[in-house]
């Protein structure tokens, strides 16, 4: 009698379906309950596959928003008024001084009582978004704190006001500087995509938690959501790189 080889579905958003992938999935295992490691990871490669392009669009659409909170975040922490500045310190203190799966629990959980009810996949990018901001925005405010006075002097004796001196002699040079802190909080969104598995999200970590409910083989499927995992920073590390490089100050290199 030929053995059936293990398949498992696609990632779904809705709870229901992933219960009823893991029933199906687990029947099949305790009917052929052998399977090799190389079996398993073969049978398993296109579900973590899915997982980790989902877990890729959560960082990218994460640091995409991110980065528009994190330049208005970091605008009001050189801003000459003080109230401004007094908000965005406020903002960047709450969410660098509390952990990010609260802040997710909060968004999922506890907005509903406030009558704001939101799918696993906005609230998981929002509150991406909100953390990844606070840090972003600390990164974008030193490197412009970093140039030097000068150029803000050179740029208001050429007639050139506060807004276009940030546009066109400040933010470009700032830029350049920030991209090592930027990169690697891409790097970490990555890695925090995986705190989303707690809202039913199936990305990466979830879909191998899947797998793993229908195998009860942990540490293959573990190990290889950690080699995926390692896989995508390494190359965004490489990535970062390239853009280093190019975007070096002169005397920078």
């Amino acid at each position: 009698m030929t053995v059936p080889p293990f398949v498992f579905s696609a990632p779904v958003y809705d709870v229901r379906f992933a219960r009823a992938d893991r029933i199906a999935a687990q029947w099949l295992f305790q009917r052929f309950p052998y399977m090799s490691t190389t079996s398993l990871l073969v049978q398993s490669a296109p579900v973590l596959a899915q997982g980790a392009l989902l877990t890729i669009k959560f960082a990218l659409y994460s640091m995409f928003f991110g980065l528009i909170a994190a330049v208005v975040l970091a605008l009001m922490g050189i801003s000459q008024s003080r109230a401004l500045v007094a908000v965005g310190r406020c903002y960047v203190s709450i969410m660098r001084g509390t952990p990010l799966l609260v802040q997710i629990f909060v968004i999922y959980y506890g907005l509903p009582s406030l009558g704001i009810s939101l799918d696993p996949t906005p609230a998981g990018v929002i509150a991406l978004s909100a953390n990844v901001a606070a840090y972003l925005s600390e990164s974008m405010r030193g490197a412009i704190l970093g140039i030097h006075a000068g150029q803000w002097l050179a740029a208001y004796s050429l007639g050139l006001s506060r807004t276009q001196t940030l546009r066109y002699v400040i933010g470009p040079q700032a830029l350049r500087i920030a991209v090592p802190s930027l990169s690697n909080s891409l790097i970490s969104l990555i890695k925090d995509t995986s705190l989303v598995s707690v809202i039913t999200v199936t990305e990466l970590l979830r879909s191998a938690q899947e797998v793993i409910a229908a195998t009860y083989q942990p540490l293959p499927l573990y190990l290889a959501a950690a080699f995926v995992y390692w896989v995508l920073c390494s190359v965004l590390e490489f990535v970062q790189r390239i853009f280093e490089r190019r975007l070096a100050l002169p005397g920078r290199h």
